[in-house]
């Protein structure tokens, strides 16, 4: 386990959060669960009926919570508040029972928006657009985001030039698995719930963010890099307290000699701890890039923006990750 990990671990049992993990029938999900309470990372609930996961369980599931919907006393509570949040989007009452009646992941948002738990996750058997839809159905945006996101906790080794990038070799890279192409606008959201990511999971006391592009400080000319920059202002206009700055491309933003010759005038440039890659496929293949090439520890997919921690899964998730999911969702909350 990394240092950094094992960080996340501390500060989650600090927090003692409570979390739902609405796949509570799933194997994995119940080891996950027993592994989590016995290490006090947070108070679970899984959702399911009760008797399949007890037999799974083969053991008494002391201090962990489990509610199944169709005899739970708040159900009918959570039916009349899907209800009243989408009822002008068309739902109807009998369309919003069967949904927190038979999809678990309906209910778990439910318990998070109602303040019966403090964060959620989910898809060791269900598709993130599964896991997500309910999210921004349900718990919805944080006040003055418009975007949900993605961000990667990056761990790095020393490199071979012994130089650390990041902070103590720690960096964060977003959007890496959500947004396909960004707007400026939403390149803009992304920047300000990185820094808050980097703030609340990676430790990093003072996010330095940089909006990336092929170009440094008009070095170069094109509309893909006018986004970026227009991107920046929107950022300076929500956030003026947030040390961020862009165009720039990846060397001048991590490489305190390349930023002095392509950026002076920029505080950001060579001490970059917060990259924000202009579209889905540069980030997704720069986070893989850095992961195989230097063998970088990637913490993630983080889902950010919501008003409420929601995190997704992959499917093919062992129990150690879905501990290590729980403990950045209570970071989160």
């Amino acid at each position: 386990m990394s240092k950094l990990m094992d960080s996340i671990y501390d500060k989650a049992k600090s927090l003692y959060k409570h979390i739902v993990l609405p796949e509570g029938e799933e194997e994995r999900i119940i080891n996950a669960a027993k592994a989590i309470t016995e290490r006090r990372i947070a108070k679970i609930t899984l959702i399911g009926r009760e008797k399949v996961i007890k037999e799974k369980a083969g053991c008494d599931l002391c201090d962990i919570e489990i509610i199944d919907p169709s005899v739970s006393p708040k159900t009918s509570k959570y039916i009349d508040l899907l209800y009243e949040l989408r009822k002008a989007k068309g739902m109807t009452r009998e369309n919003a029972e069967k949904l927190v009646m038979t999809d678990n992941l309906y209910y778990g948002c439910l318990m998070v928006k109602s303040g019966d738990a403090d964060g959620m996750v989910g898809g060791s058997v269900r598709s993130t657009g599964d896991v997500l839809r309910p999210a921004l159905q349900i718990i919805k945006t944080k006040t003055g985001v418009n975007t949900v996101s993605s961000c990667f906790i990056m761990s790095m080794p020393e490199s071979a030039t012994g130089h650390i990038y990041g902070q103590n070799g720690v960096l964060v890279f977003g959007d890496c698995a959500v947004n396909i192409l960004p707007t400026s606008e939403q390149l803009a959201d992304i920047a300000i719930a990185s820094a808050d990511s980097a703030v609340n999971i990676a430790g990093i006391s003072d996010p330095e963010v940089a909006l990336l592009s092929f170009s440094t400080k008009g070095s170069a000319k094109h509309e893909n890099v006018d986004k970026v920059t227009e991107a920046v202002k929107i950022v300076h206009k929500k956030q003026p307290e947030l040390s961020c700055d862009g165009e720039l491309q990846l060397d001048a933003a991590l490489v305190e000699s390349v930023a002095k010759l392509k950026a002076p005038g920029s505080k950001v440039a060579g001490k970059a701890n917060v990259l924000i890659f202009p579209d889905l496929q540069s980030g997704n293949i720069g986070y893989k890039l850095v992961q195989r090439f230097s063998g970088a520890e990637a913490i993630g997919p983080v889902c950010q923006g919501f008003a409420k921690p929601v995190n997704d899964l992959s499917r093919g998730c062992s129990v150690e990750d879905v501990v290590g999911v729980v403990a950045v969702t209570a970071l989160q909350c």
